[in-house]
């Protein structure tokens, strides 16, 4: 068995000179790092006194599925001679709070539109988000459901 290891580093950069001595009292500001990748600005969720302009851990959760996901279903088209043209996925999650302040994740949904390059791939680029969903990593790695409502259309030719 291989495996892989990722490493990021998560700076808190939020301390308006008095720390955490109140919860009012500091941003939620961060950036999130990795050896030669642009750094992403990060806050928490503007629900979570965070700020609207900067990614948020929720939203990072969402497209992470969302990418891998596409990952591999670009990669078994490829592979099973499926021409995809196109690929868009406006991806949700609900999370639902706790009363105690914590929370999960109950569901994320994948709404990709996929086009192909002729019609006779149509009904193999549709299959294809089954396996792709069973071989996607993140997918296999979380405990909440993660539904697919997939559509795919034929590029005009």
């Amino acid at each position: 068995m291989t495996s892989h290891h990722y490493t990021t580093t998560v700076r808190w950069t939020g301390d308006q000179g008095t720390g955490t001595a109140s919860y009012r009292g500091y941003s939620r500001r961060h950036d999130i790092e990795a050896d030669g990748r642009p750094v992403l600005a990060a806050s928490s969720d503007p629900a979570f006194r965070g700020e609207a302009d900067r990614w948020n851990p929720e939203l990072l959760f969402v497209a992470a599925l969302s990418e891998c996901h596409m990952l591999q279903y670009l990669h078994l088209c490829a592979a099973a001679g499926v021409v995809v043209v196109g690929y868009e996925d406006t991806a949700g999650g609900t999370m639902e709070m706790t009363p105690d302040g914590g929370g999960a994740f109950t569901e994320v949904v994948l709404r990709r539109a996929v086009t192909v390059a002729h019609p006779g791939m149509a009904d193999e680029a549709a299959k294809l988000h089954e396996r792709a969903h069973e071989l996607c990593f993140l997918a296999s790695s979380v405990r909440m459901p993660v539904r697919h409502e997939p559509t795919v259309t034929v590029a005009a030719g």
